[in-house]
């Protein structure tokens, strides 16, 4: 089958290139450590030039013999490359958002090579405490057709986890929780994580206790408070030093998800829960899938291919697949 697009979801720590086919089928895929803050440095001959830009040198090693073998690729990116810190800024575009304004709003760069790289923005909610995204769309729009008619939320679990309603095809509101950014900082820059044992099989009952610790009353305090029990239980010792990640993980996801359901249910006029579609890692969303049982939502399902799928569909609408139907 014949290759129609490239396609680049670049971060931060991470660089995941796609050849895809017609529909966005995945012919063939692979991943780098290349995100945007760790990029090669090591000079290279690139296009008959000796290169040192980092950028450069990492596209070529993504897809550079993809675009050999068919130099008339069109080529499109998502995620932290369109950043101020990024190859080409990509400003972002304001809510509500879908593939076509996204679509037409891409920002080009032209590579070493001659190949034009088409960057997607992000996308900005303004408010009294104004909300980005950046990459987080494209999977969101990539998991569209996947809905129910039913009101559903789209759950990104990460860093900074993302929380999307959307409606009509578009991104009408989102929510953001740095709930693995403070587990991180809080494992290897506290006191909380001089105790743990790490590298550990997944201890389920220590994460579930630590989610209902953020339901029940004691959990009410908030989790400034709360998250001190990961240390105060080891040294009474009832939880072992192999559990107390975990824990710690629960009584956060715990947090982020009991104000999330509070949210939801205000905004719904006390509804039932909305359906759950989680988009990210399998080890992480089965995490958030335990949680969010435990907090009401019911029905959690689990997107898959949504960064692909978007990455497709928005160069559809960019009209970047035009050149390559006709061939």
């Amino acid at each position: 089958m014949q290759a129609q697009l490239i396609a680049l979801d670049w971060g931060t720590t991470s660089l995941r290139a796609y050849k895809l086919a017609a529909g966005g089928e995945v012919l063939e895929q692979r991943s780098l450590s290349s995100g945007i803050m760790q990029l090669p440095s090591g000079p290279r001959t690139v296009a008959g030039q000796v290169c040192t830009d980092g950028f450069e040198l990492a596209f070529d090693e993504a897809c550079g013999d993809w675009l050999d073998a068919q130099p008339g690729l069109p080529v499109i990116a998502c995620g932290m490359v369109g950043s101020a810190q990024g190859w080409r800024e990509a400003p972002y575009c304001d809510t509500p958002a879908n593939v076509a304004n996204l679509g037409h709003s891409l920002q080009v760069i032209r590579s070493l090579r001659g190949v034009d790289v088409h960057i997607v923005p992000g996308v900005i909610q303004r408010s009294r405490l104004p909300n980005v995204m950046r990459g987080e769309e494209t999977q969101v729009l990539g998991a569209l057709h996947s809905l129910p008619n039913e009101a559903v939320l789209i759950g990104l679990p990460g860093s900074h986890s993302k929380w999307v309603e959307v409606a009509d095809g578009c991104i009408v509101h989102f929510d953001t929780f740095m709930t693995g950014e403070i587990f991180a900082v809080l494992s290897d820059h506290s006191i909380l994580g001089r105790t743990q044992q790490r590298d550990v099989a997944f201890d389920g009952v220590a994460f579930d206790r630590g989610v209902q610790v953020a339901l029940s009353a004691d959990g009410e305090i908030g989790p400034l408070s709360t998250v001190f029990s990961a240390r105060s239980l080891g040294l009474t010792g009832e939880l072992g030093a192999s559990a107390q990640a975990d824990y710690l993980s629960g009584v956060l996801i715990g947090h982020e998800l009991t104000a999330l359901a509070a949210v939801q249910r205000q905004r719904r006029n006390s509804v039932p829960l909305p359906t759950v579609l989680l988009i990210g890692n399998s080890q992480l969303c089965a995490r958030y899938q335990r949680a969010l049982d435990a907090c009401g939502f019911a029905r959690v399902t689990l997107a898959e291919q949504a960064t692909e799928r978007g990455l497709w569909q928005l160069a559809v609408a960019a009209g970047l697949l035009e050149s390559t139907a006709s061939r």
